[in-house]
């Protein structure tokens, strides 16, 4: 791979990119502290379609925006998800009155960051959906049953027509049903020479000489296996093939092609291949698909689309369009018009520079407005009694934070007990400044799960977005019926219930998965059917104990070979999950006293 840079380091190198991108494109504005990508011709009365993801994979994201794509794009550092305020700050930028849907790669990071921002936009009012877009084939069903495939260079495909349907004035509903069946219709598969380097980083893991590795990810993820000698090139594309359309590989049959079936190709560049390489197998893939499975693509794009920095890859991208019709009853002329509709995103194939008027209209709803109303209007709580409480719980897991530091060194990387402590130092110290001194409920919950989410990280996001759901859930009960609405132990255990149902749709960990789930399942299930917070409290307890001897299937501590899977059968509890216990069970006491 090629270790050298111009750049010695990726600090700071995100905004300077995407400020060349923006200083290029007149429809388009930069927000550099969130590092959102925006477009000012955005109308309200629209369907906003945001997405983003890592940078490292231009021009994915921030090269899709303009009209007929993207309204907005968020981007995080290079392979890691923005976070929960960037998102925020891009659906501030571009919000509509006529719904928002968040296109997202389908990593852990991308799912609850921008799960998260969508519970806390609901809550100020706006409708918003998330569209998880999940193409790859080379992990097939078994490997992929806890996380869900993930997300390739298909996705151009859903950003494509689901900005052609927002800009031809496609209600939200429908936006949403045809981007979920171009989803399922789609399948990727990538191979690479090599892995990509990241500039200021250790070299990776080189591939050796005459080997290509089939099913490489975006993000130096290991392939699916490694091919040696190098074998024809036809060879190497009728695998890949093999991979995305079999009927008889039922762990990958993914989608159905039949030989009259329209179809789409594209071929992506991983960022280190030469177009004269590219256009080459561009031209062998169709000669391919035409000799073994008699189709001819109706639609050919092939350049870079999704990067993976300077990985020296390919990945081949099928559309069954006629799978889309059959699906939605869409019709294949109405798909393709779609696709062909012209758009101001500059990364995309065809596009054209043009001057633009830009509206002054503004949308009905102003979210910040909603957010502040909510919090003034919102019901009274007895200050004295809930900042004891949350004092009391907060204190009780920073006390605990060596002892959560030590399990988590068993298991883990051993960041657990510092991000518990950072979250209810951070707590702590808004209720030093008087943070429930007015007893304004909503404005409580809001400064707490902002504190929880400060601190990032997987335990921080799932903390974040349990508050978030449990808080707009509660605005909206109040909102409802504001004369008989009472802040009770009733109230509270229907918010929970829904809070963990929406939950549950951002992560696949549940019970029996050693994580925090372990602990809140139990508790807001409990809560939700006894409306009995002390054998809510136990039943968290219970489920963080019972997570001692059992073997991780979700985070790092599951990244394990067969010794140390051994080793979790004498393991401590999950820190996260105790961690919740201990704070819940300090919540108790501190309410009753």
């Amino acid at each position: 791979m090629s270790t050298k840079h111009f750049f010695p380091h990726t600090e700071g190198v995100v905004v300077q990119g995407l400020e060349s991108l923006v200083a290029r494109n007149k429809h388009l504005a930069l927000d550099a502290p969130n590092k959102v990508v925006y477009s000012r011709t955005h109308r309200p009365s629209k369907v906003t379609v945001i997405s983003g993801g890592g940078s490292g994979h231009e021009p994915a994201w921030s090269g899709y925006v303009g009209d007929g794509m993207l309204a907005a794009a968020v981007n995080g550092e290079v392979f890691a998800s923005p976070s929960t305020k960037q998102v925020m700050a891009a659906i501030s930028h571009v919000p509509s009155d006529a719904g928002i849907i968040l296109c997202i790669t389908n990593y852990t990071g991308d799912n609850l960051h921008f799960g998260l921002a969508r519970e806390k936009a609901a809550g100020m009012g706006h409708k918003v959906a998330i569209l998880r877009m999940t193409d790859d084939v080379a992990l097939g069903r078994k490997q992929t049953e806890n996380t869900g495939r993930r997300g390739l260079a298909a996705n151009m495909f859903v950003l494509k027509l689901c900005g052609s349907m927002a800009e031809n004035g496609y209600d939200f509903e429908k936006c949403m049903r045809i981007g979920e069946a171009v989803n399922a219709n789609a399948v990727t598969v990538g191979s690479s020479l090599d892995h990509c380097h990241i500039p200021g980083r250790e070299h990776h893991r080189s591939v050796p000489e005459d080997t290509y590795v089939l099913g490489m990810g975006i993000h130096n993820e290991p392939g699916l296996h490694e091919v040696s000698p190098m074998p024809p090139v036809e060879e190497i594309v009728a695998d890949m093939l093999k991979y995305c359309m079999d009927p008889n590989d039922k762990d990958r049959a993914f989608v159905e092609f039949k030989p009259d079936d329209i179809v789409c190709l594209l071929i992506n560049n991983f960022g280190g291949m030469s177009n004269f390489e590219l256009e080459a197998l561009t031209s062998v893939t169709r000669r391919v698909l035409d000799r073994d499975w008699k189709i001819q693509p109706t639609r050919v794009y092939a350049q870079c689309f999704e990067t993976s920095l300077n990985a020296p890859g390919w990945s081949i991208s099928l559309l069954n369009i006629t799978g889309i019709e059959r699906q939605t009853n869409a019709s294949v002329f109405t798909l393709l018009h779609l696709l062909d509709d012209e758009t101001k995103a500059p990364s995309w194939p065809r596009n054209g520079y043009k001057d633009m008027k830009i509206p002054k209209e503004t949308a009905k709803a102003q979210a910040n407005g909603v957010a502040d109303s909510s919090a003034q209007k919102g019901p009274q709580v007895d200050p004295a009694t809930l900042e004891a409480a949350l004092r009391k719980a907060c204190e009780d897991a920073v006390k605990a934070e060596p002892e959560i530091t030590k399990w988590d060194v068993q298991m883990g990387d051993g960041d657990c007990g510092e991000a518990v402590e950072g979250m209810c130092k951070g707590v702590l110290k808004k209720l030093d400044s008087g943070l429930c001194k007015d007893g304004a409920l909503f404005h409580i919950l809001d400064e707490t799960e902002g504190a929880v989410e400060e601190i990032g990280g997987t335990l921080g996001a799932i903390i974040s977005i349990v508050l978030a759901s449990f808080t707009s859930n509660l605005r909206l009960a109040y909102a409802k019926d504001e004369s008989n609405f009472r802040m009770d132990i009733k109230s509270a255990s229907m918010a929970a219930g829904q809070a963990l149902k929406n939950l549950c749709g951002y992560t696949s960990a549940r019970q029996g998965s050693r994580t925090v789930m372990d602990a809140l399942i139990p508790f807001c299930e409990t809560l939700e059917k006894d409306v009995d917070l002390k054998k809510a409290v136990e039943a968290a307890e219970e489920g963080a104990k019972s997570t001692s001897g059992m073997q991780a299937k979700f985070g790092r501590a599951s990244y394990v070979g067969e010794k140390g899977a051994e080793a979790s059968q004498d393991a401590p509890p999950d820190p996260g999950a105790m961690a919740a216990a201990i704070f819940l069970r300090g919540l108790l006491d501190g309410m009753q006293k």
